[in-house]
């Protein structure tokens, strides 16, 4: 009997398996979507509550509005930038090593912010020690859900991303009403929200399975991306959208209570975040039904500039509401569908994950650097907000024109083709 030779058994075991396309559906991939709403609800979802602790922190700490900024930009920094880094490795195979890491860190940073006192404390723990965390789950699980699904993905994905408003509802609400509302203070809130986390990251360290197996990543950088003037163009206005989409979700409990003198603030960043369930699914759905995902991501765009352009005029507390829902919905439908277009941007699907870490992270010091920004012009103008309200809707603007010449770079003026 002949038995093949030990070069022919090496070949054989280096030549790739085909792997089955994605299932676009079934019981296990919408459980995966569940887990991406539980991980969204996790990082982004604390993300967008930061208001509540921005709205705290400049009371009772020797910090300005600038300053207590940074406490909020670096989570969301680390988000975008520490997933360059763990989407390599989970792609490696090291899915679980990052995913378990990154939810004990998450853990960690919040425990240890219970401890703290002082602003520098409050920085490294809630600051850098989360934000490490939220590198480490966020690419990873958001990698890991979309390998389920093909056709369905800007749905799956919309239906993940709307974990964002959920957590953006559920975190504000539970901090302020136990700040303000008993008297079990900072420290005990603090410790709340970190169990809070971990509880519901259980489903997920038990049941996040990935579908691909592991493979070899590429570089860290394609410089041949460089060389594509609708990756730049996209990557510059999704950089400047990012720059002025969040200042309503770190300083519209301020100004509603410096403003209006409302107690009740806190309402507004629920009312917020909570549209934005509707606001994250709707615009995927649409999206990969009619015109795509880049079509929709400009209206959104010029929808979201038009109201920040609008903020300076109201004069109400009705409007201040009507203004916070449809805000929150355009908002919502512009967070969500960045994540969609950045794995669209790569010519080949083998450059996916590098072309889609290089826009995470140069789209992460847009977001680590808005809070304080817009915080310096608010000190400035000596608490007003006009200025901060400006810089933020022509950033937005100035992002959805980039967003419309990367288009042009694409596919040409007819705004009839679905991109």
């Amino acid at each position: 009997m002949d038995t093949p030779d030990i070069e022919s058994q090496a070949k054989a075991a280096d030549d790739p398996v085909k792997h089955p396309g994605p299932p676009d559906g079934g019981p296990r991939a919408w459980f995966h979507v569940f887990l991406l709403h539980m991980l969204f609800f996790n990082t982004w979802g604390v993300a967008n509550s930061y208001g509540v602790f921005q709205q705290y922190y400049t009371e009772t700490l020797d910090a300005d509005p600038s300053s207590v900024g940074w406490i909020g930009g670096v989570p969301m920094f680390l988000i975008f930038f520490g997933g360059s880094v763990s989407g390599r490795a989970s792609d490696a195979g090291y899915f679980r090593h990052c995913f378990s890491a990154g939810v004990a860190l998450q853990f960690l940073g919040m425990i240890m912010a219970s401890l703290s006192t002082d602003y520098y404390q409050i920085l490294l723990s809630q600051g850098v020690c989360v934000g490490l965390g939220n590198g480490l789950v966020f690419t990873p699980g958001l990698s890991v859900t979309s390998s389920y699904f093909h056709k369905n993905r800007s749905l799956a994905v919309g239906i993940g991303a709307a974990g964002a408003a959920t957590g953006g509802m559920v975190y504000p609400a539970t901090v302020n009403s136990l700040l303000r509302h008993t008297k079990l203070g900072y420290p005990w809130t603090m410790r709340i929200v970190a169990f809070i986390m971990l509880a519901t990251h259980l489903p997920s360290l038990i049941g996040y399975r990935p579908y691909l197996p592991k493979r070899s990543t590429g570089p860290l950088i394609d410089w041949e991306a460089f060389r594509q003037p609708a990756w730049v163009l996209f990557v510059l206005g999704m950089f400047l959208e990012f720059w002025g989409l969040y200042m309503a979700f770190f300083y519209l409990g301020i100004f509603t209570r410096e403003t209006f003198h409302l107690d009740s603030s806190i309402n507004l960043l629920i009312v917020l975040n909570g549209v934005g369930v509707a606001g994250r699914i709707l615009p995927n759905l649409i999206a990969q039904h009619t015109i795509g995902v880049l079509n929709i991501s400009i209206l959104t765009s010029a929808v979201c500039a038009a109201l920040v352009f609008c903020w300076p005029a109201i004069r109400s507390v009705g409007g201040l509401y009507a203004w916070t829902a449809v805000y929150g919905l355009f908002a919502g439908g512009m967070q969500s569908l960045f994540p969609t277009l950045a794995t669209q941007q790569a010519p080949e699907p083998d450059r996916v994950g590098t072309w889609t870490g290089m826009t995470l992270t140069v789209v992460s010091f847009a977001c680590l650097t808005s809070a304080p920004i817009q915080g310096a012009l608010i000190q400035r103008e000596g608490g007003g907000y006009l200025g901060a309200e400006m810089f933020s809707g022509s950033c937005i603007l100035l992002g959805g024109v980039l967003l419309v010449l990367s288009r042009c770079s694409k596919v040409g003026t007819s705004w009839r083709v679905k991109v």
